[in-house]
Parts: C-alpha cells; sequence; structure tokens
C-alpha cells in the first residue's frame, strides 16, 4: 500500500478535516500518514525549517496565501496538472491570491496552492447587552462600560500572526497601509499612530482586555473565551463558527450575534484576509497522490462538509451560492446564519483587506507585530515603535 505522508494544520477551527480521510483511503488505496500537525504559527515555522531539507519530503502540506510565497521555491507549481475545467468553480479572486512566483522566475506568478477556505473576520458580540457598534470609538465606550471583573470588553491576539493582523485592520480602517506600489513601507503615518493608540488605550489605558492577554489569549482562546460567555465583542474567524452553532459548545447561544467590523476613523472598514491553502513540494515522493489528496480535500463534496458543518468560508462558487440558498429557516439561529453569510459576503467583497505577496512577508509580519506589542505594552512611545518597526522592515526587503 502506497503512503502519502502529510503537514497539515491542526486547531478547532480546521480539525474536522481529518473526518473525511478514511473516505479517500477507501477510494485511492492509499495510506496517509500524518506527520505533522501543528497550530498555524507553529506550522508555518516548521515549514521553513523542513521544505529544502530532508525532513521536507512530504506529499501534501497546508500552507496559507500569504505564506507559500516564502514556500514558493520548494513547491510545484500546478498550472500544467490541474486543468482549466477544474479551477472554473473557484472564486477567481482567491485563485488568484493562489498564484506567485515560483521562486526561480521573479516576473511570472504561477498557480502554487489550491484553496481551501477564505478568512475574513467578522465582529462577534453580546447582542443581549449591545447594539453593533457602528464605529471602534463607540466599542471603545462600550467595552469600558461593561468591563466588570473577569468580563472583559474586548480580547483579541496577543502576540504573532494574530496581533499583527489586528494593528493591520486597523492601520486599513484609519486610511493607512503597511507599502505603497513599489513596497516602500508606509505604516509610520497618522493612520498607523492611530492604529498603535487604539490597541495602547484599550490593552494599557482603559484595560479592558484580558490581563493576560499578551501571554495566554491567541485565536482558540479568543473564541472559546467569547463563546464562553467572558468577553463583550471580539473579531472572529469563519472556521469557528461551527463551535457556535450548539449549546454545548457555545455557552451564549441566545445572546450572541454577528456583523461586519465597526469603521475607523476614516469612516472605512478592513479586514484581514487571506486562504488557507494544499501545496505539494517539489521533494514529494509520491507527487501524484499529494494531488489527488489535494483536489479531493478541495472538491465540492468536502467543501460543502467544512462550509456547513465548520462554518469555513467556501472558496467553490457554487457551493457558496448553495451555502446562501440553505441558510434560510425559522427560528433566531437561523436568522443569525442568515446575517452572518451576508456580513461575510460584504466584508469579502469590500471590506477584505490582503497583505501583498513576496517571500519576505513572514519576516515582515514578526517585525511588526513585536512592535505592536511593544507600544500596546507601553514599553515604548507609538511613535518610537513605529520609527523602529520601519527601520527593521526597510532592512529586511528585497
Amino acid at each position: 500500500m502506497k503512503e502519502l505522508h502529510l503537514a497539515l494544520i491542526g486547531g478547532p477551527q480546521y480539525d474536522g478535516l481529518l473526518e473525511r480521510l478514511p473516505a479517500f483511503e477507501q477510494q485511492t488505496g492509499y495510506h496517509l500518514q500524518i506527520d505533522v500537525r501543528l497550530p498555524h504559527v507553529e506550522l508555518n515555522e516548521r515549514m521553513a525549517k523542513d521544505l529544502g531539507t530532508d525532513n521536507g519530503q512530504y506529499d501534501l502540506i497546508s500552507t496559507h496565501t500569504k505564506y507559500c510565497p516564502s514556500q514558493a521555491e520548494h513547491l510545484r507549481p500546478l498550472d500544467e496538472l490541474v486543468s482549466a475545467d477544474e479551477l472554473n468553480d473557484f472564486v477567481p479572486r482567491v485563485l488568484e491570491l493562489c498564484r506567485c512566483s515560483d521562486g526561480i522566475d521573479q516576473t511570472q506568478e504561477r498557480l502554487m496552492q489550491l484553496p481551501r477556505n477564505f478568512d475574513a473576520r467578522l465582529l462577534f458580540y453580546r447582542a443581549d447587552l449591545i447594539d453593533a457598534p457602528k464605529t471602534w470609538e463607540e466599542a471603545a465606550d462600550q467595552m469600558r462600560k461593561y468591563t466588570r471583573g473577569e468580563f472583559y470588553g474586548f480580547a483579541f491576539p496577543g502576540r504573532h500572526s494574530g496581533l499583527f493582523g489586528t494593528f493591520y485592520e486597523l492601520l486599513g480602517m484609519a486610511g493607512g497601509d503597511l507599502f505603497d506600489v513599489d513596497l516602500h513601507p508606509i505604516f509610520n503615518s497618522a493612520a498607523g499612530e492611530w492604529a498603535l493608540n487604539f490597541l495602547y488605550r484599550v490593552h494599557t489605558v482603559d484595560r479592558v482586555t484580558p490581563p493576560d492577554l499578551i501571554e495566554n489569549w491567541y485565536y482558540d482562546e479568543i473564541s472559546g473565551g467569547f463563546r464562553a460567555g467572558d468577553v463583550l465583542m471580539v473579531g472572529d474567524f469563519p472556521g469557528f463558527y461551527g463551535l457556535y452553532q450548539s449549546r454545548e459548545t457555545c455557552a451564549v447561544f441566545d445572546q450572541f450575534d454577528v456583523a461586519v467590523y465597526p469603521a475607523g476613523p476614516a469612516g472605512i472598514r478592513k479586514s484581514y484576509a487571506g486562504g488557507h491553502s494544499f501545496a505539494i513540494p517539489k521533494a514529494a515522493h509520491e507527487p501524484e497522490g499529494g494531488l489527488a489528496l489535494a483536489k479531493y480535500l478541495t472538491s465540492p463534496e468536502v467543501q460543502w462538509q467544512e462550509s456547513n458543518v465548520g462554518g469555513h468560508t467556501p472558496v467553490r462558487q457554487s457551493i457558496f451560492e448553495k451555502m446562501k440558498a440553505t441558510q434560510s429557516g425559522q427560528g433566531a439561529a437561523s436568522e443569525r446564519n442568515v446575517r452572518r453569510m451576508t456580513a461575510l459576503e460584504e466584508t469579502i467583497t469590500e471590506y477584505a483587506m490582503v497583505p501583498p505577496k513576496f517571500a519576505q512577508y513572514p519576516l515582515i509580519e514578526d517585525i511588526l507585530w513585536s512592535g505592536v506589542q511593544e507600544a500596546m505594552t507601553g514599553q515604548c512611545t507609538v511613535q518610537e515603535a513605529l520609527v523602529s518597526m520601519e527601520k527593521k522592515v526597510q532592512e529586511v526587503l528585497p
């Protein structure tokens, strides 16, 4: 029996996919060996160490549209392996995100991954206590009003990509961005100051966030804390929504609602976005099997389960339309599902903020989240943080 060796992302949002693997084994005769299953940050660090070495001979890996460019020189382009007909059902914008330089020819983008989902955060809030805030200043007022004891007004990831993403969203909602069209950093700006000052205010001045936010709160804890009834509002990803649909896993099942993000001082909304995906390393021993598995895991059948049961945003147009058509029904939960799908579609269409694609991007995230953390905890002033972040980013840019 042939084996396929896999490196997969793990965590509550992603583990539902494991239920689909035995069916592939039965259909194809392959045995699937999961060599690596790690949370997003740890998986990206592991792939950075393994790919291009003897430890990187996986037949399929989980990756992400923002991290794939840093891995591309070790991955197989898929343009000649996947036909146009097989790609027709995928959302064109998501497919475009799956293209990047293969690390050899910098002038041409190639299809380096097949998309699994499209992630964009929405606002989850306690509808029994507040209406959805229209602006972040209104949200901050609500956070201060309701923070009491171990009930917190707001929570967001305190480190790594999650903290970077929160800063990136606020930067965009203040009218700023990371880079200009020539990849020159432009975040040391009035927009950058507002974003850092907002995070400093809610965490250090107003103290509406958990006191151990930096050390202990990341994506899983944000979602889990809100569902446990410990937080007034959070930004959460679609893949957690399956856990919101049952009282057994959501203590606030009857008390929460979902909306698009509040607007920033520029009067606009932005949501940090991108997509998880699958790619085949050049060192794969069974590339044909890896490709067959990638196609299976992004098939309509699997996409339907991931979106209908798990809550992921499907990247097949047919499945997205099917999801919208089946969300309507009687009862408050069904009506909330309709609002969620509407908010997702609005966010993806109008507010999605996607980082630029280039190989050094993971280094940029590391520099920025570290600087954001220093500013929001008062280790340095906001302006000192921005100057330092800008200098470090310029040093690693191509």
